[in-house]
């Protein structure tokens, strides 16, 4: 599996299409994405998106596309300023013109996705994100994946033909995946961090590696070998590049994969302890405890109990 997928995969990530909202003049949704990173493509015309990160509202015009890699309540509105539009939350129906007839089609339009991970993520890549990435269609052509499937969209939304669902939902994460591959490669330019050091393809073996096989008994020395690279050149170069130790990084990889193990199955916590690499269950739970924050019995317990909330997506 490549290693941007079993990232989703391990954090439990889930899609939700939010479906298309025309937005009639003063008028305003918002978005509750506390758990959830969340996708808005803006379809037609000019709306204003407003988060407390955002140190002034940001205006998306046609073409443009904001990720929300933060969770946080926001709102999308026809006005830079909220005191003069009426808000609705989603699951309410937006107005009609005063006379109660159709009228004259909205001319705002966006189609929004949430993908949500319920539990904090522990691995890297997510801390990294910037609380928001705008991708503006007038900054000049976008990558010819994104520009296709942007148009493919666009069609299948007016069309509405026999498997539109299907496809909208497809394009929404194709979207997505390469809005991922633009955070990586900006992030990657910067200093240190877990978006450089995949860029080196020696540290990059010794990652997937580990992600490949987390219950392998990994050393120094075994990720080294495996990445053609002496135990001190392999240090020294996942140091510098990403911030972290090897050893370090691998611990990130096991948690991750035992809080979805805990998440979706009812296995024991020997077991679990085995498939990410541990010999009892006894040093898991440290080590779980310490990463984590809960005990592996606690996190499970809190799992169960929020499976029942309406807002977790399944």
């Amino acid at each position: 599996m490549d290693l941007l997928t079993d990232i989703f995969r391990q954090a439990g990530l889930r899609r939700r299409l939010l479906d298309q909202r025309h937005l009639r003049e003063a008028t305003a949704l918002q978005f509750p994405c506390e758990r959830s990173m969340g996708l808005h493509v803006v379809t037609a015309g000019q709306v204003y998106l407003h988060a407390p990160t955002l140190p002034q509202p940001l205006c998306l015009q046609t073409g443009d596309v904001a990720v929300m890699a933060r969770g946080c309540v926001h709102t999308i509105s026809t006005h830079e300023d909220m005191g003069s539009v009426q808000t609705f939350a989603l699951d309410q129906p937006l107005p009609l013109p005063e006379n109660g007839a159709p009228g004259e089609a909205p001319q705002n339009a966006l189609l929004s996705g949430a993908y949500q991970f319920w539990h904090t993520p522990v691995h890297p890549f997510f801390a990294e994100m910037p609380d928001w990435l705008v991708l503006r269609a007038q900054d000049g052509p976008y990558p010819r994946a994104m520009a296709h499937s942007m148009e493919l969209l666009q069609q299948e939304l007016a069309l509405r033909e026999l498997g539109s669902e299907t496809l909208v939902y497809g394009l929404m994460d194709v979207i997505f995946v390469l809005l991922m591959r633009e955070m990586l490669q900006r992030q990657g330019e910067g200093a240190s961090c877990w978006s450089h050091g995949i860029q080196d393809p020696l540290v990059m073996k010794a990652v997937q590696a580990m992600h490949d096989d987390c219950a392998h008994a990994w050393t120094l020395d075994k990720l080294a070998q495996h990445a053609g690279l002496s135990r001190t050149s392999l240090a020294e170069r996942f140091r510098e590049s990403m911030g972290n130790t090897p050893l370090n990084y691998l611990r990130t990889v096991r948690m991750q994969k035992a809080m979805a193990a805990l998440s979706e199955s009812e296995r024991s916590l020997e077991q679990i302890a085995r498939e990410v690499g541990y010999t009892d269950a006894f040093s898991f739970s440290k080590v779980f405890k310490r990463t984590v924050g809960l005990a592996p019995r606690d996190f499970r317990r809190q799992d169960m109990q929020d499976k029942s909330l309406a807002w977790r997506i399944a």
